[in-house]
C-alpha cells in the first residue's frame, strides 16, 4: 500500500467507523499520547529505566502504527497529501544533508 492509499483507507475507516474527525486541537493531543505511548517503551525497553512487567507485552508496532494512523488523520482533515510532503521532505534533506552527515567525524 502506498501513501495515498492509506490516506484514502485512513478516511473510508473515519467515515464508516469513527462518525467524523475529531477536530485538529484533540488529534493534536492524541497525538501526543500516542508518541509518549512509544516514547514509554523506547525509554524502558531501549534505554536505562527498567521495564514494568505490565509494559512487556506492550507492541512497539503497535504503538509507531497508532502514531501513523492520527498523523494521517491530521493531514486528511488538514487537505495535506502526505506522499507529496514526504517527496518534497525527502528533496529537502537530501539538498540540505546530502555531505553533512557523510563529513560529521562523530557518525564515522
Amino acid at each position: 500500500m502506498n501513501i495515498k492509499e492509506y490516506q484514502a483507507q485512513v478516511d473510508h475507516w473515519i467515515k464508516k467507523y469513527g462518525v467524523r474527525y475529531f477536530d485538529e486541537l484533540t488529534n493534536m493531543a492524541i497525538l501526543t499520547e500516542e508518541v509518549g505511548e512509544v516514547a514509554r517503551i523506547i525509554s524502558r525497553r531501549y534505554g536505562e529505566q527498567s521495564e514494568k512487567e505490565s509494559d512487556k507485552n506492550k507492541d512497539l508496532g503497535d504503538e509507531l502504527a497508532d502514531v501513523l494512523f492520527v498523523l494521517t488523520c491530521l493531514a486528511n482533515q488538514t487537505g495535506i497529501d502526505l506522499e507529496d510532503a514526504v517527496k518534497r521532505n525527502f528533496e529537502k534533506k537530501t539538498e540540505r544533508d546530502g555531505s553533512r552527515h557523510r563529513s560529521n567525524p562523530k557518525l564515522g
